[in-house]
């Protein structure tokens, strides 16, 4: 299993940030997959799930009405497109496996993150 993020990087307030995950080594379209955050000195919070079809996602409270999770069963991607960016959101973003088709199941298998920073 490989996962690779891309798209992280500096944006002002306001901003707005697409991040991409692609994912190679498995049958992408059998799984949920989901973004988790890590800010420093703080633990990492799941962000957004969606499950094997795109049809069915969630989202931290943080973030709901402000990041969009979806897939691309056909590129074997996962995205989660940011907007309305606080600084708050700055974090090291990793895309995340999980266990089973479903959204509420165990995250299994880890990028290895890429840095988003909000400031001015």
């Amino acid at each position: 299993v490989q996962l690779v993020e891309s798209g992280g990087g500096l944006v002002q307030p306001g901003g707005s940030l697409r991040l991409s995950c692609a994912a190679s080594g498995f049958t992408f379209s059998r799984y949920a997959m989901s973004w988790y955050r890590q800010a420093p000195g703080k633990e990492r919070e799941l962000v957004a799930r969606i499950n094997d079809v795109g049809y069915n996602t969630n989202y931290a409270a943080s973030v709901k009405g402000r990041f969009s999770i979806s897939r691309d069963n056909g590129k074997n991607t996962v995205y989660l497109q940011m907007s309305s960016l606080k600084p708050e959101d700055t974090a090291v973003y990793f895309c995340c496996r999980l266990t089973y088709s479903w959204l509420t199941s165990s995250p299994e298998f880890w990028g290895q993150g890429t840095q988003v920073t909000v400031s001015s």
